[in-house]
């Protein structure tokens, strides 16, 4: 995406700014069913009704009802961040006291120019110590805060980070307690159960069933065929003996 670097202190690691996932999603048109012709969406004033032209339109910002603040794309570049390409790290914290909710969208960092020692000499210091680095960078525009932490295979990778004030707090949804403490035959027998299904992480034995079963059902119906839509599954009954399900869930695993 870039050439930039990541400064801290009075160190400056050259690198290369590679986005790390692709979007996959099964995109859909919207079509005329007469005669399949796409639909166009135009611009149109809710006044008039009348089609406005792009070099006539701005943006605006509602600060209460019915009055807004009108600005310009030169006034809105005027007032974002300047677009330096350096990843600019503030702190080091341990990453396991950053909670995944925070990270939002991946990115590879490969070696820039000249770059590989001190490249080298980062990503092992964030592997020796356990830490990520936090710090801001400028994407598409707007200041994003990230985080650069030591990845696989000598990488250095960064993941964008949501805000603290962007998380709902989890103090606010209404958690109904439990009329009675688990036991401690329950608690170890849904250990033996985490135990019994545990295995390392392997992030190729998860695929998008959703996305395979639309593109097979799209490929089907563009032969001629006549498919027959799956029925929706209907959940099945919980057992209200706890115990009881856990002990039969153990014996299925080890059986």
């Amino acid at each position: 995406m870039w050439n930039g670097a990541i400064t801290f202190g009075s160190v400056v690691v050259p690198v290369k700014l590679f986005s790390a996932v692709e979007d996959r999603t099964v995109h859909f048109r919207e079509l005329h069913a007469k005669d399949g012709a796409p639909i166009e969406h135009r611009r149109v004033s809710s006044k008039t009704g009348r089609e406005v032209p792009s070099e006539r339109i701005v943006k605006g910002y509602e600060t209460s009802k019915g009055r807004w603040v009108l600005l310009t794309n030169e006034e809105i570049k005027a007032i974002e961040a300047p677009a330096r390409k350096a990843i600019e790290i503030e702190d080091f914290v341990p990453g396991e006291q950053v909670d995944p909710v925070f990270y939002d969208r991946p990115y590879h960092l490969g070696v820039g120019d000249d770059g590989r020692e001190p490249y080298a000499v980062l990503h092992a210091a964030l592997k020796k110590t356990g830490r990520v680095g936090i710090g801001r960078v400028v994407l598409r525009g707007r200041e994003q805060l990230v985080a650069v932490r030591a990845g696989e295979d000598n990488l250095l990778e960064m993941s964008t980070m949501r805000y603290a004030d962007e998380l709902v707090d989890a103090g606010d949804i209404d958690v109904a307690k439990p009329q009675r403490r688990p036991t401690d035959r329950e608690i170890k027998m849904a250990a033996q159960l985490t135990k019994g299904l545990h295995q390392r992480f392997k992030p190729q034995q998860y695929e998008d069933e959703y996305r395979s079963r639309v593109l097979d059902y799209l490929e089907r119906k563009a032969k001629g065929e006549d498919v027959e839509l799956p029925a929706a599954e209907e959940p099945e009954e919980t057992d209200d003996d706890l115990a009881a399900a856990l002990q039969a869930s153990v014996k299925a695993v080890r059986g």
